[in-house]
């Protein structure tokens, strides 16, 4: 928008919150030099006698000591300077980069309560905004506020042209006049810090003109109305979020008109139990309300302190309040996730390398020893997971870490730690154990697994594949099971994974997982194999040395039984021809082609979408990596069987094995050892006939 050379303060300050000019905010109140001179005295008086205390502890070596108690001193003197050093404190809290520890936590409970304005200063206010008298608006209004804060109180009434409830929201006379006044001065008050101190490592009037513009933004309520209006598009397909309507016909610059909706503050803990509404569930819905706003569309609310959240008896979470709004950056949004990524694998270096595409560096600066820094808080801090952290922990550690290296934490970025900040605050009200990492993370693993971003890809496969391009099992699993967590979780979704590891692009991580798959499919049907010697001769020592134990086959067994109960949910076909194995339990090639064309069949006529897949260039692959290792496994059985052969025996008696229950390896049974040829023979006779293996007796 082009603002314009000649305009009055007002229509000065609602451009502003656009585009923020500071010379032209100090052009336009030359004319006020009186009030500008009379404000400075004061602020200068109260934050010059702060400065004077922090000096002195600087010279009595008394910083650390005394570090909290200035900053209660100086959340107190925030407080006392208005609503516009209030904004800033709050702003401060979020910046680890700009305050150590102490002062986040301290600053972290400042709020910007006022006391209601008169009502008939209000009224005035409705009256000239809209240019009618409030009878020809409202058909009712409330004679008191119902909520007050530093920019404005709402008011409850009735819209008379529709009859509905409404919430009145009006803005403080004045104070557009103050804020002017407080951002010029509080901007000279920065350029004299930046010319003297070497503490902080970034320039303080550019962060200043920024918050200036958000501020400024929180003035013009039409705005406010139109960044309502888009959340609600933007996140109206999130199950259970909510925003209020606007009517637009009773709304102006300074006098927001919604919906009115009854709900119970999160903060109310009585009327929440009276209710049967629960904090936990509804602080859940807002962490990943919160993720998607971050992640998704990047447009996402900035300012969702207890006051602005609602939890309505249909179990909606209702946001309010919509002046300040903020956006994160495409690339930024993928470089988070992959910082969550590389924080699971403790690879500090790339953490490091991430600090470039999230803004937090200059390209220009060597981030490489901020690494043993990293290491050395979250080696102690993680213990068992990432997911068992508290948020507020990693913001707290890592504050010491952003504080003594030259970090620059983008705006959007320090939005987003407050916002989790507080719905993390709010679950801790009613669960001390409460983990926000560990909530947050079923909607980071639904999106690893379904979003078809190549970022995102890359993110993926840095989780499942270890160092020497194995895989993860464990972690895949894991994703798998916490993504069905997630809010809107669809197992359709799970397609995009699967046309992904078909195509040319999931290359990487489609060996590794045929690998596991053979594993998998080998450990089950061995194990078929087994148990159906055992119903047959009753003796398990014979089915271990028929179709022999592999390394890591014990570890396997339950995985694999898992992936069976799960094919056996989804295939509702009848399974192929059992394939009959000879020859002492040892699975010829024709017998695993058959297995992966039994399976193959099987998925294809349970889900039709299968048979699109397999004419994707990785199903050839994926064909021939799984007959192979089957194979390859099978000849490493017969191996350990051909071995096994000068090993102990059974007691044979009659012609048949005594059913004698397992025999511990290398015990030698009464009776005599038995040539390799003759035990052979006798495996064939325990053999007789046919062992079913395939699909039919590891899927049925």
């Amino acid at each position: 928008m082009e603002i314009k050379q000649n305009t009055d303060i007002p229509e000065l300050l609602r451009e502003l919150g656009i585009k923020y000019d500071p010379d032209r905010l100090a052009e336009a109140l030359k004319s006020r030099r009186g009030q500008v001179r009379s404000r400075a005295v004061q602020i200068t008086a109260t934050v010059g006698a702060f400065v004077a205390r922090i000096l002195k502890d600087y010279a009595t070596g008394s910083v650390q000591a005394n570090m909290r108690k200035r900053a209660v001193q100086l959340r107190e003197l925030l407080t006392k300077l208005g609503p516009s050093f209030v904004k800033v404190g709050q702003a401060l809290s979020s910046r680890p980069d700009l305050l150590p520890k102490p002062y986040l936590e301290v600053l972290s409970d400042l709020q910007d309560r006022l006391q209601p304005f008169p009502t008939d200063q209000a009224m005035a206010v409705i009256e000239e905004e809209l240019q009618a008298s409030i009878g020809d608006v409202f058909s009712q209004l409330s004679a008191q506020p119902v909520a007050a804060a530093s920019l404005g109180q709402v008011y409850k009434g009735i819209l008379r042209s529709t009859g509905e409830s409404v919430a009145v929201k009006v803005q403080r006379p004045g104070i557009g006049d103050h804020i002017a006044v407080d951002m010029l001065l509080l901007r000279r008050l920065m350029a004299v810090i930046d010319k003297n101190q070497t503490i902080i490592s970034q320039p303080l009037v550019p962060l200043v003109d920024e918050f200036a513009m958000r501020l400024f933004g929180e003035l013009d309520y039409i705005q406010e109305g139109h960044s309502c209006e888009k959340f609600a598009k933007l996140y109206a397909h999130v199950p259970r979020i909510r925003a209020p309507g606007i009517h637009w016909s009773a709304t102006a610059s300074k006098v927001l008109c919604m919906e009115w909706i009854d709900g119970v503050k999160l903060t109310d803990k009585p009327k929440m139990d009276a209710a049967g509404l629960d904090i936990i569930d509804f602080v859940d819905i807002g962490i990943e309300c919160t993720l998607r706003q971050l992640l998704e569309h990047g447009y996402f609310h900035a300012d969702p302190h207890p006051g602005n959240l609602l939890a309505t008896t249909s179990g909606d979470l209702v946001y309010l309040d919509f002046g300040m709004m903020s956006e994160a950056p495409q690339g930024a949004r993928y470089a988070i996730i992959a910082h969550v990524v590389h924080l699971v694998n403790r690879d500090y270096q790339a953490m490091c390398r991430d600090y470039y595409k999230l803004e937090f560096m200059d390209p220009s600066v060597d981030t490489s020893p901020i690494a043993p820094a990293l290491a050395e808080f979250f080696d102690d801090a993680l213990g068992a997971s990432v997911s068992q952290l508290n948020f507020r922990a990693i913001v707290d550690g890592l504050g010491n870490v952003l504080f003594q290296y030259p970090f620059r934490v983008p705006a959007y970025y320090a939005l987003i730690l407050r916002s989790l900040t507080v719905l993390e605050g709010l679950a801790l009200s009613a669960d001390r154990e409460y983990k926000l990492l560990g909530r947050a993370y079923p909607y980071m693993a639904r999106r690893l697994l379904t979003d078809p971003a190549p970022q995102l890809r890359a993110s993926f496969e840095e989780l499942v594949l270890d160092e020497g391009g194995g895989l993860r099992w464990n972690r895949l699993e894991n994703l798998m099971e916490e993504s069905s967590k997630s809010v809107d979780y669809n197992p359709s979704q799970l397609w995009l994974l699967a046309d992904w590891l078909v195509g040319e692009s999931g290359r990487a991580v489609r060996k590794p997982l045929c690998h596991e798959l053979v594993r998998l499919l080998d450990t089950l049907v061995a194990d078929d194999v087994r148990r159906n010697i055992v119903q047959r001769t009753g003796n398990q020592w014979w089915a271990e040395r028929l179709v022999p134990i592999l390394p890591g086959d014990r570890e396997m067994l339950p995985r694999a039984r898992m992936l069976q109960n799960t094919l056996r949910q989804q295939l509702d076909t009848s399974p192929p021809q059992s394939q009959r194995i000879k020859g002492g339990g040892v699975t010829q090639p024709e017998g695993a082609r058959h297995l992966v064309d039994g399976l193959q069949s099987s998925l294809q006529a349970a889900m039709p979408r299968f048979q699109e897949l397999m004419n994707q260039p990785g199903a050839a692959e994926i064909r021939a990596e799984l007959t192979r290792g089957l194979v390859e496994r099978s000849i490493a059985r017969a191996v350990r069987l051909v071995f096994n052969q000068n090993q102990a025996t059974p007691q044979v008696q009659g012609g048949a094995v005594q059913a004698q229950g397992v025999l511990p390896a290398g015990t030698v049974p009464s009776g005599q050892r038995q040539p390799a040829s003759q035990q052979l023979k006798r495996a064939g006779q325990i053999l007789q006939g046919t062992l079913p293996l395939g699909v039919a007796s590891s899927v049925q």
